[in-house]
């Protein structure tokens, strides 16, 4: 007999692999000797006690029968190297998997990646946290994984309606993710392990006689007859090709920029701005378990929070657990901040982006209109960053509480920003609108989650890429842009994704949809 059944259960008989059988024997009204194993379907975190925390175990248990083997996930992959070919332009999540995509179809994938292998990426992020050195293609947006690698591998997702998540999620463990993510509620793999995990993907692509090819910036798209012929590199190259898909991220303004040059049609998008705000790990863990001291078999805390300020949406965004802020500037001469957490989850310290939604009446009122007004509006806010921090993507900063009060900080607390960060008034680098929004939100924020408001926190300017000032349209059945034949407008850089299995999975669906055309 099979049965499915829930516990609840305390965290550190969670974490006893050979006591859960007890508690499963238990709740089944069984001899343990009945229960020949089990295997976990879902497991998350209750902490709405003020009591207990609890941990809440989903298990398909086996009564009186052997245990049956969970089927080894394998993708279907074939040899592509004589096949007709697809070109894909970035080599993030949904270039990576819209490239195993069309493998396991039939069609060969020829992947252009402006940045570095993920190897050799790494160089270019220490002279961004050493020196302050930004290398326009090779950071932590651009480069093997894009910026996927660098966000943590957070791989919560609501976009179970786009397509088949659970295979999402099996192709990151078959490539040497931790099983845990396919049961987690909040499923995380951590920077740390990302590059080896992307690393293997590479090599499966090669080896199945796909292409990966570095420090090859698009700069041109070859078009006949509005049918997409090609691309131009800059390195002088050209590769033909009929069915090109665009993956180039939320962060390649030339990439829009060159469509906007050549009339290829865009639209402006609403997205949201504003600060990675940082706490102590600690007093968040307070919070939200209700304790003194953080449980041992707990996870960091994290949270989540919305308000309406001023009828502006105002959200915590990208939330890190015992991470760090990085900054995530593709250009020199601004400073943009993300944060990312390794699998551990274990620094002092838990950031998120605390944003304020965007739209074309605030880039109209600094004079920006048009298809690219919010790049232009986004390049300002970042601008005034750089110029207030001072240089070498020292970021500009300011204790939560003065903030609010309109005080420059006297001192700023400790921070992970590695750059460093300068006492100044956030003020002075959002526009005044989202600062008011901001400021109410953080006190309304303070009132729901107790200990949030507090001067030990820090907020540090600017988090301004949570997702593309721009949108690339394209036909909802046949994922192709509608005035150019060939062309596949995808994930974030496109304005259809919002994470990296979200990214994933529309990668897969503008693959699927580039090899119909070709068969």
């Amino acid at each position: 007999m099979i049965k499915t059944i829930s516990i609840s259960i305390s965290p550190a008989a969670a974490a006893d692999e050979q006591g859960l059988k007890q508690y499963l024997a238990d709740e089944l009204g069984l001899s343990p000797k009945r229960i020949s194993g089990y295997h976990i379907k879902k497991r998350s975190i209750d902490a709405r006690s003020r009591h207990q925390t609890r941990i809440i175990i989903q298990s398909e248990v086996f009564i009186d029968e052997p245990v049956q083997d969970v089927p080894v996930f394998e993708p279907q992959l074939q040899d592509v190297s004589n096949a007709p070919h697809v070109v894909i332009v970035g080599a993030g999540p949904a270039g990576l998997f819209a490239a195993l995509r069309l493998i396991s179809l039939g069609i060969k994938p020829i992947i252009l990646e402006r940045g570095k292998d993920v190897r050799s990426r790494r160089r270019d992020l220490a002279a961004m946290n050493k020196e302050g050195e930004v290398n326009p293609e090779s950071n932590y947006c651009f480069g093997e994984g894009g910026a996927g690698t660098y966000s943590d591998g957070k791989l919560y997702t609501r976009s179970t309606k786009r397509g088949n998540v659970q295979r999402i999620l099996q192709l990151f463990t078959h490539f040497g993710a931790d099983e845990s993510i396919l049961y987690d509620a909040h499923p995380h793999i951590g920077t740390n392990k990302l590059p080896q995990i992307i690393t293997a993907m590479r090599e499966q692509i090669t080896s199945c006689g796909g292409e990966v090819l570095f420090n090859k910036r698009l700069v041109d798209i070859v078009i006949q007859d509005n049918s997409v012929k090609g691309v131009k590199t800059a390195d002088g190259d050209t590769i033909t090709c009929t069915e090109l898909i665009l993956a180039t991220g939320h962060s390649a303004r030339d990439i829009f920029t060159l469509l906007h040059d050549k009339n290829i049609a865009i639209e402006c998008k609403p997205f949201a701005l504003g600060v990675r705000i940082e706490h102590p790990q600690l007093l968040i863990d307070q919070t939200q378990y209700h304790c003194s001291t953080r449980d041992p078999y707990l996870p960091p805390a994290s949270y989540s929070l919305v308000a309406q300020e001023y009828e502006r949406g105002v959200f915590s965004f990208c939330m890190c657990p015992g991470g760090i802020i990085a900054p995530a500037a593709t250009s020199p001469g601004e400073v943009v901040v993300n944060g990312w957490s390794p699998s551990k989850r274990n620094n002092p310290f838990a950031n998120s982006g605390t944003v304020v939604a965007v739209d074309e009446k605030d880039f109209a009122k600094y004079g920006f209109t048009g298809e690219l007004a919010g790049m232009q509006y986004q390049r300002m806010v970042e601008q005034r960053a750089f110029e207030i921090g001072g240089g070498k993507l020292v970021a500009p900063a300011q204790r939560m509480a003065d903030f609010v009060d309109g005080k420059i900080s006297s001192t700023l607390p400790s921070c992970s920003y590695l750059p460093g960060v300068h006492s100044a008034a956030i003020k002075d680098v959002l526009p005044a609108d989202l600062t008011l929004a901001l400021q109410k939100a953080v006190v309304d924020f303070g009132r729901k989650m107790k200990g949030y408001y507090t001067n030990e926190a820090i907020l540090v300017a600017t988090e301004s890429r949570t997702s593309s000032p721009v949108r690339i349209p394209r036909d909802k059945e046949t994922f192709k842009h509608p005035q150019i034949k060939g062309l596949y407008p995808c994930a974030e850089g496109a304005g259809y994704a919002g994470g990296i299995v979200s990214a994933a999975i529309d990668g897969e669906r503008c693959a699927e949809a580039a090899a119909l055309k070709l068969k």
